[in-house]
């Protein structure tokens, strides 16, 4: 069963009138920073069109449709999201391959609907998927009145070998859709999207929940102790699914958290006058299959640069990493130049991240990175 709709409601009082007035277009691109809440929130869409007696307060919550919609077991409900390619799979069994890992992900998230959001380079949305959400949108409704089709994290719609690409492949769709099928996009940055598919859908911005929301979340829905809540919602920057990447998971660390703590030690061997800690954080960096996780530790390092300008002006109220606080401000005394430098060492780590990109090797990268700001904080 799906958990409340946590925050939004301007948003969703905003969709609930247009849908009364029959002014809802039949693509939407929700989007908005990862893991606010915007696949939730086109899972409540979708179980408002579906409903029986909605409203301008939403779906009903007890018909049949709303009860299906929660169990995420309506017939008319298609939820695609990315997914790792099936190592066995060629490319005549793809897509058989891959409705039976959504089918197997769709039980996972009913057992679990309260999930970190954590990036992973590994998943798409395949050419294949692509393929059998345009047969069912083809098809009529096998319940009610319409069919609703969510594309999760719509980012990661991926080139396929030798045909064109999925993205391309949902134009066909969103030009000509039929009368009875709503489609919903959700996208963190929906610039990656083709300007061919943004043109053609209704854009809905999804703001950040305030720390105090997602504070209490964690507080009553994981009785995490108050001062771990508050830690992480500070961290979260407005996304329950990123706090629930922060909190430790089976006494390990949560991923985002691991991540955080990565991207500080690259400070602290920035900030050393050793050259040796940058070496060493270089070659321990793996070539192989790293490029995802060390995008996402460039992200967090660049926060780690913005606290230490913060520390250093003594704007403690915008720091994010404020368990680290004092040693931000340690290091902020002990190199004066530090905060005038930090502009220039994040346009560096900006200029990395597009360097990702490419097919670079990511050990020399950051070894020239992590020279590169030392010389611009020391």
């Amino acid at each position: 069963m799906l958990h409340d709709v946590e925050g939004h409601a301007q948003e969703r009082t905003g969709l609930a009138a247009a849908l009364a007035r029959n002014q809802l277009p039949n693509s939407l691109l929700l989007h908005g920073a990862p893991g606010i809440g915007k696949q939730r929130v086109a899972l409540w869409l979708a179980q408002l069109l579906l409903c029986s007696a909605p409203s301008t307060a939403g779906p009903c919550g007890s018909c049949h449709s709303c009860r299906s919609a929660l169990r995420l077991e309506h017939p008319d409900l298609h939820w695609f999201f990315p997914l790792p390619r099936p190592k066995a799979a060629g490319p005549d069994r793809l897509g058989e391959a891959l409705e039976e890992a959504r089918y197997a992900e769709l039980a996972s998230r009913r057992a679990d609907p309260l999930r970190a959001s954590v990036p992973d380079g590994q998943a798409g949305i395949f050419l294949a998927h692509i393929h059998v959400l345009l047969r069912a949108a083809g098809s009529r409704p096998a319940m009610g009145a319409r069919k609703v089709f969510i594309v999760g994290d719509a980012e990661a719609l991926v080139p396929q070998e030798s045909s064109p690409e999925a993205a391309n492949a949902l134009l066909k769709l969103l030009e000509e859709p039929p009368a009875d099928t709503t489609l919903i996009l959700t996208a963190a940055d929906p610039d990656v999207l083709l300007p061919t598919i943004r043109s053609r859908m209704l854009p809905v911005r999804l703001r950040p929940l305030a720390t105090a929301h997602v504070e209490r979340f964690l507080t009553v829905r994981t009785h995490a102790p108050a001062d771990e809540a508050a830690r992480v919602a500070r961290l979260s920057e407005g996304s329950i699914g990123r706090a629930l990447a922060f909190l430790p998971a089976a006494g390990e660390p949560g991923p985002l958290e691991e991540i955080r703590t990565a991207a500080r030690a690259w400070l602290e061997a920035a900030l050393g006058d050793s050259p040796v800690p940058r070496l060493a954080a270089a070659v321990g960096l793996s070539p192989a299959g790293a490029r995802g996780a060390f995008s996402d530790t460039l992200t967090f390092f660049t926060l780690w640069l913005r606290d230490l300008a913060a520390a250093a002006t003594g704007a403690d109220d915008v720091i994010l990493n404020a368990d680290a606080a004092e040693w931000l401000r340690q290091q902020a005394r002990a190199r004066p130049r530090s905060a005038a430098g930090v502009p220039a060492a994040i346009r560096d780590v900006e200029a990395t991240l597009q360097l990702t990109q490419l097919n670079i090797n990511p050990q020399l990268a950051l070894a020239r990175l992590l020279r590169s700001v030392h010389d611009r904080l020391t």
